[in-house]
C-alpha cells in the first residue's frame, strides 16, 4: 500500500499559498502529495478560505486527487504529518509595518528581516515556532519541519538550539533569485547555473560561480559593476556597486548586503519611500488587497501573474523542490539553512549558517567551505552573535539581551539609539511580546 503523504501548512492564509500548490501539482509525479493542510489563526480565516478556494481549483483543474483541508486547529493539521512548512506572520503586516517605519524615526534602517525590524520580528517569531515544534515532537515527531518564515537564519538558529527538532530546514528564495537572476544575465538557462553558496541567512554570500561546472565569477561580477545588475529581488532596488569595491570583494554578495555596505543611501532611499508610497509594508499591503480580489474570482484556476510582484518570486521551486530532493533522496545541491557542522570553519558547529548542500533523505549534507574570505567573515560572524543574542532573549524575554542584540547589530549606530528603539518597539509590539512584560526592566 502506497503511503499517504500529509503536508501542514502554517499560515496556509498567506497570499504565497498559490505559489506552494504550484509547486506541488508541477512535481506530483516526484512527490504524489494526499491532503495538503492549510492552517492559519482566527484573525486570518478570511483569507485562508479565500486562498484555499482557489487552491482547490487549481487541484481541480490539474485533474490531481490532491484532498486540501482547511482549519484553525492547528494540532490537526500536524498530526500525522509528513512536512511541516511555516510561511506566518506574527502581528500580520501592521507589525511590519511599524517594525520599517519606528527606527526610521531615529536615522536608523527600518527592514523586516535586518536590524531592529529583524530583530523584532524574530523576537514575535520565535515563540511561536517553539510552540508549533512542542506540537511536533507529539504529533508527528518524525516530520520535516521547512521554515519559510523570516528572519529564516534566526528562526532555524531558535529552533536548533531551544527544542528537540533536529529534522529542520530553513529556507529563503534569495539564492534561488540570485541563480536566476546570473542565468538571466548570462543568457543560459537556469539549470546550468551554479553557485557556491555560504553565509548566514540574508547574509550569505556566492563564494564561485559556476556555469556547465566552469567557473564564470570573473564575468559575473564584472556585470555587478553594472547599477542596473547589482539586484535580483524584486523588493530590493539596487543603488548600484562602487565597480572597484565589488571587484575587490570578488564573492558575490546577496541583494540584502546593500543595507550593510551602502547604509547611508539605503536608510536615505527608504526615508524618502516612506513619505512618498509608504513602507514596503504599507505597499504590500496593497498589493495583497489586490491579490486577494483576484483569488476571490471563481474563474481563477492559476497562480495569477501578479504574485510575482509581492516579492516571493520562486518561492514554489525552492520549497518543492528541497521537499522532493529530501523524500526522494536525491543527492542534489540546494542553499538552505542548517546546522553547520563544520562547514565554515569560523562558524560555531551547531549554529544555523545557509550554505550549499547535498539533500538527502537524512536531510542537508553542508558542503565544507572552510575559512570563509577575510574581507566578509568579520561581518558574517557579527550577524551570527546578533542572531544567537537575539534567540536567547525571543526565548528569555530579558530586556537588556533585546538591547544587546540590537546593540552589537552593525546597523544600530550606538547603545542609547537602540535604547529608545527597543523601548519604543517592545510598547508597539506589547500584544506580541508577553514574555517581555512578565517582569520589569531592569
Amino acid at each position: 500500500m502506497v503511503k499517504r503523504l500529509k503536508v501542514a501548512t502554517i499560515g496556509g492564509g498567506s497570499s504565497y499559498t498559490p505559489e506552494l500548490v504550484e509547486g506541488f501539482i508541477k512535481r506530483y509525479d516526484e512527490f504524489p502529495i494526499s491532503e495538503l493542510w492549510l492552517v492559519d489563526i482566527e484573525a486570518g480565516k478570511e483569507k485562508l478560505e479565500i486562498v484555499g478556494e482557489l487552491a482547490k481549483r487549481m487541484v481541480q483543474k490539474a485533474g490531481l486527487s490532491i484532498e486540501i483541508h482547511l482549519t484553525i486547529d492547528r494540532r490537526a493539521a500536524l498530526k500525522h504529518a509528513d512536512f511541516v512548512t511555516t510561511q506566518f506572520r506574527v502581528g500580520l503586516l501592521e507589525a511590519r509595518a511599524k517594525d520599517e517605519r519606528i527606527p526610521l524615526k531615529y536615522g536608523v534602517l527600518g527592514q523586516e528581516t535586518n536590524g531592529a525590524g529583524g530583530l523584532f520580528k524574530g523576537l514575535r517569531t520565535i515563540p511561536v515556532i517553539l510552540e508549533i515544534c512542542r506540537d511536533m515532537e507529539e504529533l508527528c515527531p518524525q516530520a520535516w519541519l521547512i521554515n519559510f518564515t523570516n528572519p529564516a537564519g534566526m528562526v532555524t538558529e531558535a529552533v536548533l538550539r531551544y527544542t528537540n527538532i533536529k529534522k529542520v530546514v530553513g529556507l529563503c528564495n534569495v539564492p534561488i533569485g540570485m541563480e536566476m537572476g546570473i542565468a538571466k544575465l548570462l543568457d543560459v538557462d537556469p539549470s546550468r547555473v551554479r553557485i557556491d553558496f555560504a553565509g548566514l541567512n540574508h547574509m550569505v554570500y556566492g563564494l564561485d560561480v559556476y556555469v556547465d561546472g566552469e567557473s564564470v565569477k570573473d564575468q559575473v561580477i564584472e556585470f555587478l559593476t553594472d547599477p542596473n545588475n547589482s539586484s535580483f529581488v524584486k523588493n530590493i532596488q539596487g543603488i548600484g556597486w562602487e565597480p572597484e569595491f565589488i571587484k575587490a570583494l570578488n564573492v558575490l554578495p546577496c541583494p540584502y548586503h546593500m543595507y550593510y555596505y551602502k547604509t547611508k543611501e539605503m536608510v536615505g532611499k527608504e526615508m524618502e519611500s516612506s513619505k512618498k508610497e509608504g513602507t514596503r509594508a504599507e505597499v504590500v499591503q496593497k498589493l495583497e488587497k489586490e491579490l486577494f480580489e483576484l483569488y476571490k474570482d471563481e474563474n481563477l484556476d492559476i497562480k495569477p501573474p501578479q504574485l510575482e510582484k509581492r516579492g516571493g518570486a520562486y518561492y514554489s521551486d525552492a520549497a518543492v523542490r528541497l521537499i522532493t530532493s529530501i523524500y526522494n533522496d536525491k543527492g542534489d545541491i540546494q542553499p538552505v539553512n542548517t546546522m553547520n557542522r563544520g562547514a565554515i570553519a569560523s562558524i560555531p558547529y551547531e549554529s544555523a549558517v545557509e550554505v550549499s548542500c547535498i539533500i538527502t533523505k537524512e536531510g542537508p549534507k553542508p558542503i565544507v567551505v572552510g575559512d570563509l574570505p577575510v574581507p566578509v567573515r568579520g561581518l558574517v560572524q557579527q550577524i551570527k552573535s546578533f542572531e544567537r543574542v537575539a534567540a536567547e532573549a525571543a526565548v528569555t524575554g530579558n530586556y537588556n539581551t533585546a538591547l544587546l542584540a540590537l546593540t552589537i547589530n552593525p546597523l544600530t549606530p550606538s547603545d542609547q539609539i537602540a535604547k529608545e528603539i527597543v523601548d519604543e518597539m517592545l510598547e508597539a509590539h506589547h500584544e506580541y511580546l508577553p514574555q517581555f512584560f512578565k517582569e520589569a526592566k531592569v
